[in-house]
């Protein structure tokens, strides 16, 4: 059951979130399109961190537990581990570039 309300609540703020803005609006019609692509670029956002935070720790536990079998191996396994990171930071940083470029102007 705490697992379940872990997923909820958050689901549940996005819902609530996208829909306060017709609540709040003026009279006359309600263009949604910015919001959701606001919503769709936080989300993109949050997806690639996520990730990007499981990659980055399953390969620093992967090098680190290398280098704990083998210390005479930590400078062949360290450097490729640290280029490993960098990539899939870089992947992230394409993520919000992408998000960015989503998420309406105005």
């Amino acid at each position: 059951m705490r697992r379940l309300s872990k997923i909820v609540t958050p689901v549940a703020t996005l819902v609530f979130m996208a829909l306060s803005n017709a609540a709040f609006a003026a009279e006359g019609e309600v263009d949604h399109s910015k919001g959701l692509l606001g919503l769709g670029a936080a989300i993109a956002v949050a997806l690639a961190a996520f990730g990007g935070a499981l990659g980055q720790g399953r390969a620093a536990a992967a090098g680190l537990e290398g280098i704990a079998r083998n210390p005479q191996a930590s400078n062949k396994i360290f450097i490729p581990m640290i280029v490993a990171l960098a990539f899939i930071e870089s992947l992230v940083i394409y993520g919000l570039i992408i998000a960015f470029s989503l998420a309406p102007k105005g």
